[in-house]
């Protein structure tokens, strides 16, 4: 299958078929590839911006409820 180069406006669009199944609106990311190639990935929420830092991130121990085990070890 391929698609062809067309010109709307001032813009130039490649169109998606419909047998792909792609959501009106969805947002992507392009690439272009040193060889001419032109990539597209839906754009995705970046984990690293945000306030998430502000939230308690501290692991709790799944040990909390053993009691302390006294074990030595054997010196050979």
């Amino acid at each position: 299958m391929s698609v062809k180069l067309r010109k709307v406006g001032s813009s130039h669009v490649l169109t998606v078929p419909n047998k792909f199944k792609v959501s009106e609106n969805t947002e992507f990311d392009v690439f272009h590839g040193r060889d001419g190639s032109i990539i597209y990935t839906p754009k995705r929420n970046n984990p690293f911006e945000g306030d998430w830092y502000n939230h308690d991130l501290q692991q709790e121990s799944v040990f909390e409820e053993v009691e302390d085990l006294n074990i030595e070890l054997e010196e050979e």
